[in-house]
């Protein structure tokens, strides 16, 4: 009935934020103390609590009003074009209500999320958003029922009505997916059980989970935490690195049972809908919302699978740059020119940013800059906090949010970028389509974000001319493909064969979980990363995994990232304008459509290929530059 406010969290290389050694024997700092102008402002959406609570009074109110409009217009949609233009107008004020709601209560609740007001908030709207689910759950049975032809003639005769075409194609597409009436409604009531895993996990690993203490170089106590967790796996010292790697691992083996139920119930889940919905298979199911077939997902799996020489071969790097018989996991993030791991201030990863997008344009600049100094970001880490990145937009809100847990890393810049790129999607969109184009698919979110970062890489290799720094970049590109490619195929390589082995009726128990994923760890680190026992746990340290079927469409818009910015870099006619086109689409189309009118075509293997190339030519020339400097 009504989307809600979308979320899109940073790839999940880019998930583990990490923090500066300076706070490293200091616990996370209360919200209170992080300076005003490093915060966003959400009384952007709501000025007050106050505020809010009015409209989900005015919200409530209308559930009478929402639950009539069966009786008022069921049977009637096809009778005018007037009556069903009506309608759609008064759908989507609805929509616009739910999402400012939802959207302010989410976010506050990120904020902190042992503050249970905000919690509370949302789940109020969310059990509201299931009341409304099951009385609208009608609607499309109804309009599926209306013959096509006469539909047509609507959309075709009435003015206003035609905007609604792809929508409408996009309903008749899937039409043999809508259940009858009574179903869907069955359907729409399962909405907050649904829910519960996703919720359940979140819960845990956010706001439960405690990962206890350990030593650093200097010997001090440590408290570990989400953000902090990949800073010691970049630590110069190993016993630090090993240490951190077990007591992080030690917080997840803790509630390994909880998770294991947990990504029992978003599995049991997807099959309940998959069956329900007629579908063959729940990858089917989860790609058909974009019109893309099975076959993209298992070609992009078949050609990563074919293709780890470069990993391989990286790793041997690794492990002879580092002076190890064994690479162990917990050795893998060190940065092989570690001297020039240097800090990154916010606002000097802000001035950089600005300057390695220049490519997209004055007016993409201003743009950029009227959310970095608009309250748009939440820049800082605070105890309590949602861990991770990401950009929340709603075409209803004034502007797009990011949250953050800047650090100071290098790492921390590339997210800021990635970010950025999802905010300006969002602004762009929702400045230059109706409402009902006025949200995108994830398919194409991440190739906004992804060319912001394949841009700034390019300025940042551009300028650096000495050996061993640059390096230190290719070696970051290189991690980049890795985990925005190769790690992301590795997660949906799990997902297809976990959700595969429960449509076979096979149970999916923790020792189950395990094997699958060692075994995939050892496959995709190219059989020369050494993972002790307790990795194979690392499944459930996967919060992606809770939106099934989502991280392939990283490692698809990466290769699409790629091939647009380069194109837009080497100057080819009509390139830019084609992307700040695409930028402003929405869901006008179906993304793989409007990724062919940007120049790619990820209908075949094609761009996969090219990426896995540029990382062999990328480790190449690593290994000539390490031996050289």
């Amino acid at each position: 009935m009504t989307r809600k406010a979308r979320i899109i969290a940073a790839s999940l290389a880019l998930l583990l934020i990490v923090p500066t050694l300076a706070m490293a024997g200091k616990e996370a700092r209360e919200r209170a103390d992080v300076d005003e102008q490093y915060k966003w402002d959400l009384s952007h959406i709501y000025a007050t609590d106050a505020d809010w609570e009015a409209d989900y009074a005015r919200l409530e109110a209308m559930l009478p009003e929402i639950t009539g409009w069966e009786e008022t217009y069921k049977g009637h949609l096809g009778e005018s074009g007037e009556e069903l233009l009506a309608f759609m107008k008064k759908n989507e004020e609805l929509e616009s209500l739910i999402e400012r709601l939802y959207s302010y209560a989410v976010l506050k609740w990120h904020e902190d999320l042992r503050e249970s007001a905000y919690q509370n908030y949302t789940q109020k709207v969310q059990m509201l958003l299931t009341q409304m689910a099951a009385a609208t759950s009608w609607i499309q049975p109804e309009l599926v029922a209306i013959p096509r032809e006469k539909l047509q003639a609507l959309l075709d005769n009435t003015e206003g009505l035609k905007i609604y075409q792809q929508s409408f194609d996009d309903m008749w597409r899937t039409q043999e997916h809508v259940l009858s009436e009574p179903e869907e409604r069955i359907l729409s009531l399962a909405g907050d059980v649904a829910s519960v895993p996703a919720d359940a996990y979140r819960q845990m690993t956010d706001a439960d989970m405690k990962f206890g203490t350990f030593l650093d170089e200097n010997g001090e106590e440590v408290e570990m935490t989400q953000a902090r967790y990949m800073t010691y796996l970049q630590n110069p010292d190993r016993r630090v690195r090993r240490d951190a790697y077990r007591v992080y691992y030690d917080g997840y083996e803790t509630y390994i049972h909880g998770t294991t139920s947990t990504y029992q119930g978003v599995v049991y889940r997807d099959l309940f809908y998959t069956r329900a919905r007629n579908y063959g298979s729940c990858a089917e199911r989860a790609l058909d919302s974009d019109n893309v077939k099975v076959d993209v997902l298992e070609n992009l799996i078949n050609t990563i699978n074919m293709n780890f020489a470069a990993v391989k071969k990286y790793n041997q790097i690794r492990k002879r740059e580092m002076g190890l018989d064994t690479l162990y996991h917990w050795d893998y993030y060190v940065p092989i020119v570690s001297e020039l791991d240097e800090e990154v201030p916010f606002e000097e990863a802000v001035a950089t940013i600005q300057k390695g997008l220049k490519p997209l344009g004055k007016q993409y600049l201003k743009d950029m800059k009227a959310g970095f100094e608009g309250s748009w970001i939440d820049v800082y880490e605070n105890a309590g906090k949602r861990s991770g990145a990401y950009s929340w937009g709603a075409y209803s809100l004034p502007h797009p949010y990011m949250l953050l847990n800047y650090e100071n890393t290098l790492d921390d810049m590339f997210t800021v970028a990635h970010e950025m790129g999802h905010s300006l999607h969002t602004f762009y969109t929702s400045s230059n389509q109706p409402q009902v184009y006025g949200d995108y698919t994830i398919f194409v979110a991440e190739v906004a974000s992804t060319t912001n970062e394949a841009l700034l890489m390019h300025y940042l290799l551009e300028h650096e001319k000495d050996k061993r720094k640059r390096a230190y970049l290719i070696d970051h590109y290189i991690k980049q493909i890795l985990g925005t490619v190769y790690t992301q195929v590795m997660f949906s390589e799990f997902e297809k064969v976990t959700h595969e082995m429960a449509e076979r009726g096979e149970p999916l128990t923790q020792d189950a979980l395990n094997a699958v994923y060692g075994e995939l760890l050892n496959k995709y680190g190219g059989y020369e990363i050494t993972y002790p026992e307790w990795a194979q746990i690392g499944w459930s340290r996967i919060p992606h995994f809770y939106r099934n079927f989502y991280v392939y469409k990283y490692a698809t818009s990466y290769a699409a990232a790629t091939a647009i910015s380069r194109k837009i870099l080497d100057g080819d006619k009509g390139a830019l304008e084609a992307y700040l086109s695409f930028l402003k689409s929405g869901s006008s189309d179906y993304p793989v459509e409007l990724l062919k009118k940007a120049g790619v075509d990820l209908s075949t293997p094609a761009p996969i290929e090219a990426t896995c190339k540029l990382l062999g030519e990328l480790v190449d020339e690593l290994d000539r530059l390490l031996q050289e400097s």
